[in-house]
């Protein structure tokens, strides 16, 4: 039987997490956002930055502003998500992570309780090998920043139900995004064509082949790329490239999808894009 989503629970109050629960919250839902302690305020925060934004922008009413964020809970407790219809994990790309949270809400949620994983390259067949019933278990997928993409992938593992795709799917219609359908393998559609583009790019500038602003200049004008290649690395963050990629070619072993050791040494370093002021251009001015 096709369910109604009427709450939602998010875990992970991060830049995708606090960007989904304002999008199910501007759409009408209750929302509760679990985050750890330590991370809360900051959660709390990064939300009302966002809405905020969005009235400045002229995209919100004040009044819808105000009452998204009544609807929205705080919590650091996991118990707390127990009776929501939809359970959202968007915490670090991290498999034990993300294993470790599907097992402890195996315990907390009733057995119909849809259970979606917003990760971008690990398996959802993994994930729903965690739980019972893992008919429930499916891929949301949004991209970032959240409120303005409208693009969501629903990502079908081996045991998704029917049911659990139609109901996955009325809820991204009614959050005012666009679902795509995709299997459940590295990558999904988008990263699995976007990252040998933007690791191509990467190899090229470390090779020396050409400038940074040439090469992102030329995707462009050249292609009618609303950004360059580097540029979108900064973005996406190039920690988070290197765990989908690191995902990718682990599961194609296909050279393209191999993060350059440039990434690497920029990770290291501590250039991480734009969220830490420096990546491939600096953003700190």
């Amino acid at each position: 039987m096709t369910q109604t989503i009427r709450s939602v629970a998010i875990l992970g109050g991060g830049f995708m997490g606090a960007g989904i629960a304002e999008c199910a919250a501007v759409a009408g839902l209750p929302v509760i956002i679990r985050e750890l302690p330590a991370y809360l305020d900051g959660a709390r925060t990064r939300l009302e930055k966002s809405l905020e934004s969005t009235v400045k922008r002229g995209k919100l009413d004040p009044d819808k502003r105000d009452a998204a964020l009544a609807r929205i809970t705080f919590t650091s407790e996991l118990k707390d998500v127990a009776g929501s219809d939809l359970v959202l994990e968007a915490v670090p790309e991290n498999l034990a992570l993300k294993l470790s949270i599907m097992k402890e809400l195996n315990e907390i949620v009733s057995e119909d309780t849809i259970l979606a994983s917003n990760t971008s390259s690990i398996p959802i067949a993994e994930l729903g090998g965690a739980v019972s019933h893992p008919g429930r278990v499916v891929g949301l997928h949004f991209f970032s920043p959240v409120p303005a993409m409208k693009l969501v992938e629903i990502v079908r593992a081996l045991d998704t139900s029917d049911e659990t795709m139609v109901t996955a799917e009325a809820f991204v219609k009614e959050l005012g995004k666009h679902a795509i359908v995709t299997k459940d393998r590295a990558g999904f559609i988008v990263n699995f064509l976007l990252t040998s583009y933007l690791m191509g790019a990467v190899r090229m500038y470390e090779e020396g082949f050409a400038s940074r602003e040439d090469i992102d200049t030329g995707m462009k004008l050249g292609a009618g790329h609303p950004m360059g290649p580097l540029q979108l690395c900064d973005f996406i963050g190039l920690d988070v490239l290197q765990a989908v990629c690191t995902s990718m070619f682990d599961e194609f072993k296909r050279p393209e999808y191999a993060p350059p050791p440039l990434m690497s040494r920029m990770i290291a370093a501590g250039r991480l894009g734009r969220k830490s002021g420096r990546g491939f251009y600096d953003y700190t001015q």
